[in-house]
């Protein structure tokens, strides 16, 4: 379920749009260059499915979306739930790194393959909260601030696209802003008790 949830940057309670029609999201979005697009899933993606498998189902949409935009490097982020201790620390302190708002200097790319993951787009005086799930492609273009969330139990599979070969490389701002606003579990949550 690809979500949209748009905020005033001061004042989170407020919910100005909350859509899960794609049309209504890629318009919303689009008006800020930002761009949503779909890739049909390919079969399921478990911890066992290497970084390799996941880029040779998707390597023609891959191919001509590294051509097209002037991507030179791909890669796969990947997180699958374990119930231990060791993995519950590691989890918590990469969600805890991505909910700093930050901007790239260059576009940033991500298509999920797998589960879900929320980009908060500041964009203005708004906050795009982007719920992606499995067949999305998000583009958010460089410069813009933005922050991520994967969840208390991150489980998702990502092919990352970047211009240049240092890859992932954040420019943090400093603003707490992300403090403040409702995590990924509460934006499901709100969904389901509709």
């Amino acid at each position: 379920m690809t979500l949209l949830q748009v905020m005033p940057e001061d004042d989170p309670e407020n919910v100005l749009l909350r859509t899960e029609d794609h049309e209504r999201i890629t318009e919303a979005l689009g008006d800020s260059s930002v761009t949503l697009r779909r890739w049909p899933v390919r079969g399921t993606v478990t911890p066992g499915t290497s970084q390799e498998q996941v880029l040779s189902r998707y390597r023609t949409e891959v191919d001509e979306l590294c051509a097209h935009e002037g991507l030179g490097l791909v890669d796969v982020a990947q997180l699958h739930p374990e119930d231990t201790e060791e993995w519950k620390a590691q989890a918590a302190k990469a969600r805890s790194a991505f909910l700093e708002e930050h901007r790239h200097g260059e576009d940033e790319v991500r298509f999920f393959a797998h589960g879900t993951g929320c980009f908060y787009l500041h964009i203005g005086e708004r906050v795009y909260a982007t719920v992606c799930t499995a067949g999305d492609l998000l583009s958010v273009p460089a410069g813009t601030r933005h922050w991520f969330d994967m969840g208390p139990r991150p489980e998702f599979t990502a092919i990352r696209f970047f211009e240049k070969a240092d890859g992932w490389v954040g420019d943090f701002t400093g603003d707490p802003i992300g403090q403040r606003f409702p995590r990924l579990d509460a934006l499901l949550k709100a969904g389901a008790a509709r």
